[in-house]
């Protein structure tokens, strides 16, 4: 049996079986991923994350991870974690990354390295409420990738839009995607 083909430290061989499974069962390409909050005090909390659904079972196999949210003391914290805007922003990076490598992984790109900058832009005047007129959230994020590889500037354009029409976190912010908020009673 030849050994499994590796293109960045990607196995291609498993993306593809993965892509032929999901078309032919594609119940088991439904994912549910999960986190937990606890609030600590002031602006600091701490969200955990373990399990998930998928593919068509329960998954317990990693160890909890714990994540520390808080603000920089302008934002009336004591910097004992990053900001959630923060966290979206390493969320969408590693997400946009991992789909360009995959993509260039399945198209046997070789890449030296990928790096990435991401800014994003809010105006706090929403999030107290002294503006209605002014969004609470980022009101624009600019994303900035230098790629090394054999490519032209045209091909790493390709990868780049791969990237962001393939990750999923891109495509939740880009769509607007439903989200409610409910008292849990249990």
């Amino acid at each position: 049996m030849a050994p499994d083909q590796i293109v960045n430290g990607v196995n291609i061989d498993q993306l593809f079986n993965a892509i032929d499974l999901f078309k032919e069962k594609p119940d088991l390409a439904l994912f549910k991923f999960r986190a937990t909050n606890k609030w600590l005090g002031g602006t600091h909390s701490r969200a955990t994350v373990k399990d998930f659904y998928g593919p068509g079972q329960e998954d317990t196999s990693r160890e909890a991870r714990s994540f520390d949210l808080d603000e920089p003391p302008v934002l009336l914290g004591n910097n004992e974690g990053l900001n959630p805007v923060e966290y979206l922003l390493i969320a969408l990076s590693g997400c946009i990354t991992t789909a360009l490598v995959a993509h260039a992984s399945a198209k046997k790109i070789t890449l030296r390295g990928v790096e990435s900058r991401f800014e994003g832009d809010i105006d706090l005047r929403g999030f107290l409420g002294i503006s209605p007129d002014v969004p609470v959230g980022y009101q624009e994020i600019r994303i900035y990738f230098k790629i090394d590889a054999d490519l032209s500037d045209e091909e790493k354009e390709e990868l780049i839009r791969a990237g962001e029409k393939y990750s999923p976190v891109t495509n939740t912010i880009k769509n607007l995607t439903p989200l409610s908020v409910h008292l849990d009673k249990g």
